[in-house]
């Protein structure tokens, strides 16, 4: 009997084919095979509401390929990913299918993780499409492309062409761009430290910070205060009013779940989220080890459950009792539970195999994919290991009104801390903190020294990717498996910057639409609203809500603010407070245009002043003044005139002074000829996003090259050039810039 599986991605195909025999077949779908239509809506508000699916581009020839051999089986397995989109995929699939094969024999199967085991009994226990998880994606990809395909639009026409609304990606940025206000908005606060130098009689130091005052925690204001407490201070008498020793466990932590391995990721490794997402797909489809074989090395990875497998509990804390010994194993195994709903059809991140440590793997897999496996190998041993003890002391200083207080941790059983660290800010500045261990109580104490500090209240904090996907979970927003691709957009769309810290600003335009996404769509702006959409989609899943029912409840508040929306006429412009410094009438506007966002006067078209512009740290504006053309030795090489140097909107150019009388503008040339037509000089060009080469007779040719351009030839087809880009911190890919050659060689940067 011939029996095909059918699973998303060809890595799985080596994985699973070596658990199996010759009866079996596999293929696989690479992603969605089936999508709503890109140049119409696709969604019918019939009874029951129609969606129309079309295959998805190249897809046709993949689903045929797969019906083609599905008529030659007994019996198909359709295996994509276990979440609601492997849902859809293996639902898709199957209509293709049914067109071949008796329905009867088509079943789903789904494993958590790829092992011979988990296949075998996944093949041994089919089941059918669930059609509620089918019905739960049907309705978040129906929500989504209401909003994307209806709301677009609006933007192109009042900000700028190209311009993306999103039901999810919207509200994250609104979380940036409220971020961002409260940063400007922020006023800082002055106060005042004071920490004490003290010594008993046997020369111990104790430096300990002032807390109170007659037992009310300080809250000193002012350096005249500070001053006068200090002066105070030092006429007085101090001894120890009391030593508190006691013993603090800290208990491991739980295993990972998608969100917290984006997060950890992040902050421990540096990896995006994308990143991450995209190394925990290669550790779960198999990585070759010893051999050309690959081992599936971790399981699902799209999961927001801390649940372990019976098995996987018994294999972990064999290997913690031999690789450890019996102090380091708890009495019996850890089980952790999630704050709120979790899904619990999956586990939570976790080794396949407890015993391939990371050590193994490190001397055959990339680096980035043998650290990430090391990070999901230890929190996973660690958390079904002992608690860390600390002896923990507390010793207070009295001197009449005033209480210094000081805390120091000594860690006296390293526990889960032996194989996972992951320190909190207050943990390690106890750990700094050296009490001296013959101390008592009523002591007497000398003040050698106090020291006055001034502060002022921060900010908070910039998003960045860990913190961001942290503030998605915690508000509900989204799922951990859309957040990769909720930043992605948020990114690409150019509504936000990275700072030199690799943290999240929102640009003028991503601000500007998000102010008019609010003011006009309030609803789908609303963070507890996209919340509550979250759990409704939840709902359908455990088939307690209709799929139906939910998608007209929305779209009839929808359709409303939307028609509202579109009715109102004009233009976006954000107005400032910046009096228009030609006119002196009105004030000045951020507009945007092509070459990005700019400042216009309000009076247009009676006063048609325009500027670029910056914003301080405080988030003011202020005015950008043009540069006086910069005149050059060189000539003009038509007129004979001076060259000039002249700032424009993609940064600054040569040209003739004679204009307008004399169009000259230079132009770098690489030196080679356009590989393309074969007349045009191949030349350097600017844009918004910096600067690329391309052919000197556009638009007759439209050769271009978007990276930096190296000496050839190429290798391959002969060209003269080829081009050069980064391709991550250590690498950069040379590649040919004929389309048709495919030539591409990764180098390390050095």
């Amino acid at each position: 009997m011939k029996k095909l599986i059918i699973v998303e991605s060809p890595a799985k195909i080596k994985t699973i084919s070596k658990f199996l025999g010759k009866d079996f077949k596999i293929m696989a779908t690479m992603g969605h095979v089936k999508d709503l239509p890109t140049k119409e809506l696709g969604i019918k508000l019939a009874d029951p509401i129609e969606i129309d699916y079309v295959p998805l581009e190249k897809k046709d020839k993949t689903l045929a390929d797969i019906c083609k051999e599905g008529a030659k089986c007994d019996t198909v397995f359709l295996a994509p990913d276990p979440d609601r989109e492997g849902e859809i995929i293996a639902w898709h699939v199957e209509q293709e299918l049914e067109k071949v094969i008796d329905p009867k024999n088509i079943y789903r199967i789904t494993f958590n993780e790829i092992t011979k085991d988990a296949v075998l009994e996944a093949i041994e226990n089919p089941f059918k499409i669930d059609m509620q998880k089918v019905a739960a994606q049907q309705a978040r990809r129906v929500l989504d492309r209401w909003v994307g395909y209806e709301v677009s639009p609006i933007l192109w026409r009042k900000i700028a062409k190209g311009l993306s609304a999103g039901r999810v990606q919207s509200v994250a940025l609104r979380l940036i761009c409220d971020r961002e206000k409260e940063i400007h908005a922020f006023k800082p606060e002055e106060y005042w430290s004071i920490e004490g130098t003290f010594q008993d009689q046997q020369k111990g130091v104790i430096v300990a910070p002032l807390t109170h005052i007659s037992k009310k925690p300080i809250d000193i204001k002012a350096k005249e205060d500070a001053d006068k407490i200090v002066s105070d201070l030092k006429k007085l008498e101090y001894h120890i009013d009391s030593i508190q020793d006691k013993e603090r466990t800290k208990n491991p932590y739980p295993p990972f779940m998608t969100s917290t391995l984006q997060q950890t990721a992040y902050n421990q490794l540096g990896f995006s989220v994308k990143k991450t997402m995209q190394l925990a797909q290669q550790l779960y489809e198999g990585i070759p080890l010893t051999d050309s074989t690959p081992v599936a090395l971790i399981t699902y990875m799209r999961t927001d459950s801390l649940r372990i497998a019976d098995t996987a509990l018994t294999q972990a804390r064999q290997y913690i009792s031999k690789a450890f010994g019996a102090k380091y194993l708890p009495k019996s195994a850890i089980a952790y539970s999630k704050k709120g709903k979790a899904q619990d059809a999956h586990e939570a991140i976790r080794p396949v195999d407890v015993t391939i440590s990371a050590e193994h793997v490190k001397k055959y897999a990339e680096r980035d994919v043998a650290l990430l496996y090391e990070l999901i190998w230890k929190r996973f041993v660690a958390c079904q290991m002992t608690a860390a003890l600390y002896a923990q002391r507390q010793v207070t200083i009295q001197g009449g009104k005033y209480t210094f207080k000081v805390t120091g941790s000594t860690l006296i059983f390293d526990g889960f801390l032996t194989v996972y660290q992951d320190e909190d800010e207050e943990e390690k500045k106890e750990g700094k903190v050296v009490l001296p261990g013959h101390i008592k109580e009523k002591d007497q104490l000398n003040l050698n020294k106090l020291a006055p500090k001034q502060h002022f209240t921060q900010p908070p904090p910039r998003y960045t990717e860990g913190s961001l996907v942290k503030s998605l979970e915690k508000e509900g927003i989204g799922r951990p498996s859309t957040y990769a691709t909720i930043l992605n957009t948020i990114r690409a769309r150019d509504y936000t910057q990275l700072d030199s810290k690799k943290r999240f600003i929102p640009t003028e335009l991503g601000m500007s639409v998000t102010n008019m996404l609010i003011e006009n769509l309030p609803k789908i702006m609303d963070t507890k609203f996209t919340a509550h959409m979250e759990e409704d989609l939840d709902k359908i899943a455990k088939g307690e809500l209709e799929r139906d029912a939910l998608l007209r409840d929305f779209y009839t508040d929808f359709e409303k603010d939307l028609e509202a929306f579109r009715g109102k006429k004009g233009k976006a412009a954000e107005p400032t407070e910046v009096i228009c410094p030609q006119c002196k009438k009105h004030k000045l506007a951020i507009r945007f245009g092509k070459a990005g966002e700019f400042l216009g006067c309000l009076g247009f078209p009676e006063c048609t002043f325009t500027s670029n512009f910056t914003r301080n740290d405080q988030g003011e504006i202020e005015l950008v003044q043009p540069k006086a053309p910069e005149l050059l030795e060189e000539k003009c090489p038509q007129c004979g005139k001076p060259l000039r140097q002249v700032q424009g909107k993609f940064g600054t150019f040569i040209a003739c002074s004679g204009y307008p009388e004399c169009k000259y503008i230079h132009q770098e040339k690489a030196g080679f000829k356009c590989p393309a037509c074969k007349n045009g000089d191949i030349v350097k060009r600017s844009w918004k996003k910096g600067t690329f080469w391309s052919c000197n007779q556009y638009p007759d040719c439209k050769f271009a090259v978007f990276a930096d351009i190296v000496k050839g030839p190429c290798p391959k087809c002969k060209n003269k050039f080829l081009a050069q880009k980064a391709a991550g911190k250590e690498k950069i890919v040379i590649f040919c810039p004929i389309k048709e050659c495919g030539y591409s060689e990764e180098h390390d940067k050095e």
